[in-house]
């Protein structure tokens, strides 16, 4: 897929030294492609899990053995250190996760600083509630797959925010309004209303290029995304979501996925071709719509899986059904004739507010037109599963959400984007094509298929539950 040669490199220097970049369409070429790796990946599922870091959930003392780069302790601002202490996956409070947020636990590199950060409802928070990780028991599902396949402790959240633009990045690789735009949206809409057809009322923060968020925007854009080099491939894509107008159902701010019943911001309804054959929501009848289509037989070629409430690692929610939601989705394929040509890859979409020691990088030139000077958002968990996986492995090269962008695009040829995607890498020491395929081992998990296929509760938003 052509276009024009844009390059808009903007660097948002911030206060406390942390730097962003405005993702906006930089390509060296229109007709860039990426080497294609063995055919042997026909199907990717991204499993898009909610607000923790390695530090909060990966307290595992074999992936530690193994090399996995997990701290038992923190500092705060005040220079003490901090003894990480566990909790329960399923909390009654919530933690701070803005913009601001990271400055302040980012403090210029030091890391200390998330005693800075909030934490609500006060009366619910405990003592340095952003230095706790999750009790083995709760996460036992991740543990397994983590052990067993490849763990990443360098993946890094493109953005230093939280879900909305986050949501955005993975599925295009920017949350600029438009692919020449020097602003870069760093926070969630108002009410979390996103969307073409949001309320006239929503508005989104956007980072300017002197490092303000100075201005808003309604959160509807027009950019390419890459839905668009995958349908230009003829490839089918799906997009599992809970609800239609939701920060975290990113193709529903993308105007031409959408395809809103009227010009925003008067629309009601995303109902574009693109949007009513590709985007499956939630519902009591179909709960489960991944597990469905893995019975039918219809998995698309790239799937972004979004949990509900009810499954979703969040903070705040009281449930602890995500690692076993994760657990059905891969046990699925695992169980399928999918399994033989399927790269399952899980990570989370923002930090969540929870500690983490390592400060996030500032990304390398490699050759691309990017250049070099801007920083990541903090860690996130990564599993990778599929036959082609190092097995027992641990990787730790710098990896963020355009890596899984490249991957796709390298694994299908597509074409490069030229946003998140140009400068990262794309997941290549996370897989061995040369090995003998691994044999499927079941996940063991509290909750099985039937649990979630039978689910009668009505879904809702990742935190709204």
């Amino acid at each position: 897929m052509g276009r024009p040669i844009t390059c808009c490199l903007t660097v948002l220097l911030l206060s406390g030294s942390a730097l962003l970049l405005s993702f906006n369409g930089c390509s060296s070429s229109s007709t860039q492609t990426t080497t294609g790796t063995p055919s042997k990946i026909q199907h990717v599922v991204i499993l898009f899990q909610e607000n923790r870091t390695p530090d909060n959930l990966f307290h595992d003392p074999v992936l530690i053995a193994n090399g996995a780069d997990i701290a038992s302790s923190g500092l705060d601002s005040s220079g003490n250190t901090i003894q990480l202490t566990a909790g329960p996956l399923g909390t009654n409070y919530d933690l701070g996760h803005q913009h601001n947020d990271f400055l302040a636990m980012y403090d210029g590199g030091k890391m200390d600083g998330a005693n800075n950060t909030g934490c609500g409802p006060a009366a619910n928070c405990p003592a340095n509630a952003q230095y706790q990780y999750v009790q083995a028991s709760d996460v036992a599902p991740y543990f397994q797959m983590a052990e067993q396949y490849t763990f990443g402790d360098r993946m890094f959240q493109t953005n230093e925010g939280p879900s909305f633009p986050a949501h955005q990045f993975i599925l295009s690789g920017t949350s600029a309004p438009t692919a020449t735009s020097n602003l870069f949206a760093a926070e969630n809409p108002t009410k979390n209303e996103a969307g073409c057809a949001a309320p006239a009322t929503a508005l989104v923060a956007l980072i300017d290029p002197t490092g303000q968020e100075s201005s808003s925007i309604y959160p509807c854009f027009e950019h390419p995304t890459l839905t668009d080099e995958l349908g230009a491939a003829g490839l089918i894509w799906r997009y599992y979501a809970p609800s239609a107008g939701s920060i975290w159902t990113a193709p529903n701010a993308i105007q031409h996925i959408c395809g809103p019943n009227a010009t925003p911001p008067n629309a009601t309804a995303c109902v574009g071709s693109q949007w009513t054959s590709n985007v499956v929501l939630y519902t009591t009848q179909n709960p489960d719509p991944i597990l469905t289509d893995i019975s039918n037989k219809q998995l698309a070629t790239v799937s972004w899986v979004i949990p509900s409430g009810q499954n979703s690692d969040h903070p705040g929610n009281p449930n602890d059904a995500g690692p076993s939601w994760i657990a059905t989705i891969v046990n699925a394929i695992g169980s399928s004739s999918y399994w033989a040509n399927t790269a399952i890859i899980i990570t989370w979409d923002d930090w969540g507010g929870w500690y983490d020691h390592v400060p996030p990088p500032q990304v390398i030139d490699n050759g691309t037109s990017w250049g070099s000077g801007y920083l990541y958002g903090f860690r996130v968990p990564l599993i990778v599963v599929s036959p082609y996986a190092k097995p027992a492995y641990i990787s730790h090269v710098n990896h963020d959400f355009g890596s899984i962008l490249k991957f796709i695009e390298t694994t299908f040829s597509l074409p490069s984007l030229g946003y998140a995607d140009a400068p990262a890498d794309d997941l290549s020491d996370c897989f061995n094509f040369s090995q003998t395929p691994l044999q499927f081992q079941t996940i063991a998990a509290p909750q099985g298929a039937d649990f979630f296929l039978h689910d009668t509760r009505p879904p809702t938003d990742p935190d709204d539950d």
